[in-house]
């Protein structure tokens, strides 16, 4: 395989260009470093990838790169709440017309494409498992909250159009709560900045009241499962979950952390309002069904939460220590 990975020095692209470097395969990856891994990417320069410095939103570079691929991984976008309540003007750009220089340029040259999409498609709906066609819920498109949600929502539509209309090989892959080794957790991913606080010996910053749900994917089952909907061909022009459907309220998610730390930090709830703005909405559970995955490709996340947690730990501490253990 000759792939692109765009956003390949973030937290997933990182981790999916790895996996195919060792598979023997060839990886260019194209990341702007706005929250990428500039260490990390050295890295898989290293390792044999070839790191382009540059954005999705430059049309010309994405065509030059996409003329020497045969199969796109698109994960550049704006990703975490707190840039996307942040910047939801910037998150919109790159996410909209990112997808759409992607898939104009695969058209141009013969490339299938993988499009990263996201749980935040299904927006407030709390209904429990969310199937492929559960119905979109979403409030006001003046609450930033929601701009990644349309913004990706544009990215899918767009998928399916150019497959249907232009011939375009796409499938979309709505990820649900990727976690693993060496995520940040300064955009708001909730299991970092956990195992951070544990370890200082910080408190444990809950958002509401901590009832809310969701379900974490160990980011090397996330990544099979990219690779296996990457070449299969009945998943082609469908949008597919990837999840784990094991359900965890926040609050027990940070009770988990402070077991496994051995932390004695207490936890501190904040209203969203005070961490987000005003205005802001959250979703009070969110789960994925994954029925589809495992018909189309056999998808069987491995790996539990209890594990994953024990591995940013060690990531973390490695990390401290001048080492990685991710």
């Amino acid at each position: 395989m000759r792939a692109l990975v765009t956003g390949g020095a973030g937290f997933i692209g990182r981790h999916l260009t790895r996996r195919l470097l060792s598979a023997g395969h060839r990886v260019a990856l194209l990341d702007d470093f706005s929250t990428g891994s500039p260490a990390g990417a050295d890295g898989l320069a290293a390792a044999g990838a070839e790191v382009v410095a540059g954005s999705v939103l430059d049309a010309a570079l994405v065509d030059r790169l996409v003329a020497g691929a045969d199969t796109v991984f698109h994960l550049a976008a704006v990703v975490g709440v707190q840039l996307v309540v942040d910047s939801p003007l910037t998150c919109l750009r790159t996410n909209i017309h990112g997808t759409e220089h992607v898939l104009t340029a695969a058209h141009r040259h013969g490339a299938r494409v993988l499009i990263a999409s996201t749980s935040e498609i299904y927006g407030r709906n709390a209904a429990a498992p969310l199937a492929e066609d559960a119905d979109r819920v979403l409030g006001s498109p003046l609450t930033s909250r929601w701009s990644y949600a349309e913004a990706k929502a544009v990215d899918e539509t767009m998928a399916a159009a150019y497959d249907r209309d232009c011939g375009v090989w796409t499938v979309i892959c709505r990820l649900f709560n990727v976690v693993g080794p060496g995520q940040a957790g300064r955009y708001g991913m909730v299991l970092p900045r956990f195992v951070d606080q544990a370890l200082r010996g910080e408190p444990l910053t809950v958002y509401g009241d901590g009832s809310q749900t969701r379900s974490f994917c160990y980011v090397g089952d996330a990544v099979t499962g990219l690779l296996a909907l990457a070449g299969c061909a009945a998943a082609r022009g469908r949008a597919v979950n990837l999840g784990r459907a094991e359900e965890v309220s926040i609050v027990e998610l940070a009770r988990r952390v402070l077991a496994a730390a051995g932390s004695a930090s207490r936890l501190r709830f904040v209203p969203y309002q005070q961490a987000y703005g005003p205005g802001f909405e959250e979703v009070p559970r969110r789960v994925p069904d994954i029925g589809l995955a495992r018909r189309l490709i056999g998808f069987d996340p491995r790996i539990g939460l209890d594990e994953v947690i024990r591995l940013v730990i060690a990531d973390r501490l490695a990390t401290a220590g001048g080492g990685h253990a991710g």
